[in-house]
């Protein structure tokens, strides 16, 4: 059970550590623009070599920003959940930390799922049209790293619940 635990406490960690760097970041795509290399993340963009915030307040942007500051935090909330889970003095007889923990991890995996779906729909879309040479660069597939990460927590934190409860089912016996 506390392999479990550990495993998905470092696979929480790392995509913890991976959400913050991949939201913060503003290398989501590359493109050139006037054969200059162009490259943006969520707050910023940068033309050769200056860089400027995002002052738009276009949709997709505000979304995917909102989803993953949401999966951050929900993915550091189950974090301290799983650190607490450790210890088996617990205030509520039906409450399980691991089984809370690993629900926090697939709600921070759905979130970076939600927020990845929206900028990939609509950056797909409209610099497929509008540039010609453009590509997903490193903060995005930290993001989908950050996906795994968190989903791979989730499960092994429920695995240390099923194994929790099992064990509680053969000690009663």
């Amino acid at each position: 059970m506390y392999s479990f635990m550990a495993g998905g406490l470092f696979c929480a960690s790392v995509g913890n550590i991976l959400l913050v760097v991949c939201t913060a970041t503003d290398y989501w795509v590359q493109y050139r623009i006037q054969g200059a290399l162009a490259h943006q993340g969520l707050w910023r963009y940068c033309l050769a070599g200056k860089c400027y915030m995002q002052m738009e307040n276009i949709a997709f942007w505000n979304a995917t920003r909102a989803f993953m500051i949401l999966s951050a935090l929900s993915c550091f909330a189950g974090i301290i959940t799983g650190i607490l889970s450790f210890a088996h003095r617990s205030t509520f007889k039906k409450f399980n930390r691991s089984f809370a923990a690993g629900i926090m991890f697939f709600v921070s995996t759905l979130f970076v799922l939600l927020a990845m779906a929206v900028y990939t729909g609509v950056t797909v879309n409209f610099l497929g049209k509008r540039f010609g040479d453009w590509r997903f660069s490193w903060s995005y597939i930290l993001s989908w790293v950050a996906l795994l990460m968190t989903f791979f927590a989730g499960m092994f934190y429920m695995c240390a619940y099923r194994m929790h409860g099992c064990q509680g089912v053969a000690e009663t016996r």
